[in-house]
């Protein structure tokens, strides 16, 4: 690696799209170290709130562990409910300064609603069924979009196709999908 190229270990694609009443979750599995892809099958998603609960993330390793702990953790504190969760953590973020530095971001869904918070401690819903993050993230979106419109497909297999289609542009994002749904 040269000194002048990005050491930091990145590059992923998490797609969450709800419809009719599913609501599905996916990522690719490659994790990239510069300009280096140094694992194809990592898994980026997981579940929480004894299933009830799905979680993708993207950015540094380390600090995404770190996000999912604090969530789980207000997610119990809470009684599963992912917005009530997200906005006491982005409280917690905004006030300390571990969670400050962390350079990771987490999309979080239940049957009801897909969340992002985001590296500022930010909690967006999106203004559709679908969100995304990571370096494909706008592939995967605007195909997501393009299949909620313009096709009958299910959650699950619009978050597929829409990976695929990521996975197929974007230099950060490979063909090894994992789909979740709720």
């Amino acid at each position: 690696m040269r000194p002048h190229e990005d050491a930091r270990i990145r590059g992923t694609t998490i797609l969450a799209v709800r419809r009719n009443g599913q609501v599905a979750i996916g990522g690719d599995g490659q994790v990239t170290l510069g300009s280096q892809m140094i694992k194809g099958t990592a898994r980026k998603i997981r579940s929480l709130a004894d299933g009830k609960v799905k979680v993708g993330f993207a950015g540094a390793v380390a600090d995404a562990f770190a996000l999912l702990d604090r969530f789980e953790k207000k997610l119990a504190e809470h009684n599963n409910l992912i917005t009530r969760a997200a906005i006491e953590m982005a409280k917690e973020w905004r006030t300390d300064r571990v969670l400050r530095r962390l350079e990771s971001s987490i999309i979080v869904a239940d049957r009801e609603k897909i969340l992002l918070l985001g590296g500022g401690g930010d909690v967006i819903e999106p203004d559709d069924d679908a969100m995304s993050i990571g370096s494909g993230s706008g592939f995967a979106l605007a195909a997501a979009r393009a299949l909620l419109r313009h096709s009958s497909l299910a959650a699950g297999d619009i978050v597929r196709e829409s990976l695929n289609i990521a996975g197929d542009i974007c230099i950060y994002t490979n063909n090894n999908i994992v789909v979740e749904t709720l």
